[in-house]
């Protein structure tokens, strides 16, 4: 059997997305509740995605939407980070500028807990990228898509993309901040 460059490259994205996601699930938290999920998008359900982005990129105006769709689309895969939008029922922690985590829940915000959670998972996970030499970026805007196909259950709001290539540079960096890759 003989396999070329570009089978064993998406072999190892692949495999490099699987560890991300571990990477995810095993950070540390704030907290010591796990409250963190992932999902790995490939082929149709990646293009899915990227076509809500480049939904989104119209409905907002935002340019940079559109070229991370076209980023999205030309990767191997791409990872989703999402966390849980459960308070922790304190009385008196206000980290989020509100007077209590009922106050913050009827005002429909997020837990700081969550969020730094979801931070720290993010970080490990692109830790692990670099580790293997995975091109790589977080992006908002692929979070947000997945937020809006409902990608996960309803408490989860606050999502983050990485979508994973490999090639002899990274798309992903070296972007004019209004500029679209075609």
């Amino acid at each position: 059997m003989i396999k070329h460059m570009e089978n064993a490259e998406k072999d190892a994205t692949l495999y490099v997305a699987d560890l991300m996601a571990a990477a995810a699930r095993t950070a540390p938290k704030g907290s010591g509740k796990d409250k963190v999920v992932t999902a790995i998008l490939t082929g149709a359900d990646k293009d899915y995605l990227a076509k809500v982005m480049h939904d989104l990129a119209l409905e907002y105006n935002e340019q940079f939407f559109e070229r991370d769709s076209t980023n999205v689309t030309m990767s191997q895969c791409i990872l989703i980070i999402g966390v849980k939008s459960e308070p922790f029922g304190l009385d008196n922690c206000n980290m989020c500028g509100f007077e209590n985590c009922a106050a913050m829940r009827k005002a429909g915000t997020n837990c700081v807990f969550n969020i730094t959670d979801l931070g720290i998972a993010v970080g490990s996970a692109v830790s692990v990228a670099a580790n293997h030499r995975i091109d790589n970026r977080v992006m908002y805007s692929a979070g947000k898509a997945a937020v809006k196909m409902s990608l996960f259950p309803a408490d989860v709001k606050v999502c983050y993309g990485i979508p994973l290539s490999t090639g002899s540079k990274s798309m992903y960096f070296d972007r004019e901040p209004g500029a679209v890759l075609r």
